[in-house]
């Protein structure tokens, strides 16, 4: 049996080089197809995570059950060519999230219950996440011994659902310092650096609880430790990567044989604190909005140039801005205790935030539709080169040197790819 993918960084990493992986974290068909072809391009290992509330045993946000997901990933990889053994599936805040209002008696037999769809559909990066306070919990999270309990019971149901002649040994993330599954509400305020002290007492609290279970084979697989390193982004700011202030942190995972950390919301970084994350071994770089912000960009761009190739509406307009708005604000549920501010800043929001939660509503019927007309309008004419290149510039550079399409999917694509590609670099994938 191979050894999860995720050991390979871990080696590297101690080994002193510095290698990462990044990690697609989206249910969006374009972002996994862009991400596959950065792979592609790359010839490297990708890394494609569901989230516990965009996909779980009863259907998630996305209508996904983990099988499905799976399923979603692995044939758009079949047919673009990239071969299986290259793809690690992950699930990210796997354990009561979702179930957080019940008792944590409930929460925790319906996460257990999650844990064990996601390992018998073949993910193998799996994020043990008991952070999160249950009705019946005192404070504002569990002790920390409680939800090392929690991580435990979890990975128990994991290895016992573990089939013992798949390919892949599953690996562990674990940590309790992580940002809420979605992102936070209301910006995030001050930022908070976990202490070297603290990531300590978790990992020994959750490796001893591991001990109590008879786990620790498993704990041997536990590969990287969630923490926050000082990267966070709000609405209209980003906070990027101060090296100095996770000193403490590089220190201490420096002298840890077997674990690396996992960094969450790196989305908007530059490229060079992308690096230098990877460098202070924060070697797995998680990113989601930041690629569905991009996608957002491109079909913003892409309205524009139909609006302008068909200016007497001679064919039916996709209207995809608008029907964007109608939609979020006849469902209210994904932004509203997320965005404060004006009316005219809360509209504004809804479409240009970085924290992108018009994502939660692109995979709806009228949006599906509204694209779906888009694309055909533009796929059924030659793109103007000057239209590409008042509306994206970037990417008209590239079909002037013949190395993209003018077409609307590879346009699409190659936007998204302006962040993988940021990313590829600092794992050490591309130059």
């Amino acid at each position: 049996m191979k050894p999860n993918p995720l050991s390979n960084i871990v080696k590297d990493q101690k080994s002193g080089k510095n290698t990462g992986l990044y990690s697609i974290c989206s249910a969006n068909r374009f972002v996994i197809e862009a991400s596959i072809l950065q792979a592609i391009k790359d010839n490297s290992t990708l890394c494609i995570e569901a989230t516990s509330n965009q996909v779980d045993q009863f259907g998630g946000y996305t209508g996904m059950k983990p099988a499905d997901f799976a399923a979603f990933v692995t044939n758009m990889a079949k047919e673009l060519g990239f071969p299986a053994k290259k793809l690690i599936l992950g699930g990210d805040h796997l354990g009561p999230n979702t179930w957080r209002n019940e008792n944590s008696g409930s929460a925790m037999q319906k996460a257990r219950v999650l844990m064990a769809a996601y390992v018998k559909a073949g993910f193998s990066k799996l994020h043990l996440d008991a952070s999160m306070k249950c009705s019946d919990d005192s404070g504002e999270a569990p002790a920390p011994r409680v939800a090392a309990e929690r991580a435990a019971e979890l990975c128990a149901a994991a290895e016992a659902a573990w089939d013992k002649s798949a390919d892949t040994l599953p690996a562990y993330i674990v940590g309790t310092e992580v940002p809420p599954p979605g992102g936070a509400a209301l910006g995030h305020g001050k930022i908070h650096i976990t202490c070297a002290a603290g990531v300590a007492e978790t990992v020994k609290e959750i490796q001893n609880a591991f001990k109590r279970k008879g786990l620790q084979s498993a704990w041997d697989r536990v590969q990287a430790v969630v923490v926050q390193p000082g990267v966070e982004f709000g609405d209209s700011s980003v906070d990027t990567y101060v090296p100095e202030n996770a000193a403490g942190l590089k220190t201490f995972i420096e002298n840890q044989p077997n674990i690396i950390f996992e960094a969450h919301s790196t989305d908007y970084q530059p490229g060079s604190a992308l690096k230098e994350l990877v460098r202070d071994h924060f070697a797995v770089l998680k990113v989601g909005p930041w690629l569905t912000f991009a996608f957002r960009e491109a079909l913003f761009s892409l309205e524009k140039i139909e609006a302008e190739l068909f200016p007497g509406k001679s064919v039916k307009l996709s209207e995809l801005e608008n029907t964007l708005e109608s939609v979020m604000l006849k469902n209210t549920s994904y932004w509203k205790n997320y965005y404060n501010g004006t009316e005219s800043e809360v509209a504004d929001k809804r479409k240009y935030s970085y924290s992108d939660r018009c994502r939660y509503y692109w995979h709806l019927p009228e949006l599906e539709l509204a694209i779906s007309l888009l694309l055909n309008n533009l796929s059924g004419v030659k793109i103007p080169l000057p239209l590409i290149e008042r509306y994206l510039p970037a990417q008209a550079d590239n079909v002037k040197m013949g190395s993209l399409s003018s077409g609307p999917r590879p346009l699409i694509h190659a936007k998204i790819m302006e962040v993988t590609s940021l990313y590829s670099k600092a794992c050490g994938f591309s130059r």
